[in-house]
């Protein structure tokens, strides 16, 4: 295995050693896009949120700093970022604010309609089927709720060595809005933006309401 790949198979999937320290690079690379993801949902307080691989959990904390009273809840598949997570979020967590656990996307363990808002970031890439991932999401969002939902540019994402075919799926405009529409949501209802991350980098910021 290359190190490219393997570097590719550590994001998709952080584990051990490796996987520690690509939760800590996670954490630097994501602030931007955490931070336009979590300004989309305009939360308010009592939200009750979940986030799709919450990764070393900055989008957790965040959202905990600023959001008084709002129910925190995420998954993710990674037993190493579960741990770092928790870390972070230690107080939340002991307060009851934040939930963290282990599982996968395609069947959400959770009630239908139990969120007002969901937060994915950088994560769709992994997904075999978004639109099976985002037919969970509208499942369990209530009746206007809302999904935000960050990828970086398929344009940029090409030049990486370390997002290739065999780890990572990639997406323009186009294709997270055409993910969304297969996943359930209507037309009308979703909102792609680019943001501009780097120079020769850009990001997709999409939203979509139930």
């Amino acid at each position: 295995m290359s190190f490219w790949h393997a570097l590719g198979e550590q994001l998709k999937h952080p584990k051990g050693m490796t996987g520690r320290a690509v939760g800590r690079a996670m954490r630097l690379v994501n602030t931007v896009p955490n931070k336009a993801a979590v300004e989309a949902l305009n939360l308010q307080p009592n939200d009750r949120i979940l986030e799709l691989g919450f990764g070393p959990g900055q989008a957790v904390h965040m959202m905990a700093q600023h959001v008084s009273h709002a129910n925190i809840h995420g998954i993710d598949i990674s037993r190493e970022m579960l741990a770092q997570a928790c870390k972070l979020n230690r107080c939340a967590v002991n307060d009851g604010r934040v939930s963290l656990i282990l599982g996968e996307f395609y069947s959400l363990p959770y009630a239908d309609h139990s969120f007002d808002k969901i937060l994915a970031v950088n994560v769709i890439y992994f997904w075999d089927d978004a639109p099976a991932v985002l037919r969970e999401c509208r499942r369990v969002l209530k009746p206007g709720g809302t999904m935000a939902l960050y990828a970086t540019d398929e344009s940029a994402m090409r030049k990486w060595k370390f997002a290739g075919a065999e780890t990572h799926l990639l997406f323009s405009c186009q294709d997270i809005r055409s993910a969304f529409l297969q996943g359930g949501f209507k037309a009308e209802d979703i909102a792609v933006k680019t943001l501009k991350i780097l120079p020769g980098v850009t990001g997709l910021l999409a939203t979509a309401v139930t």
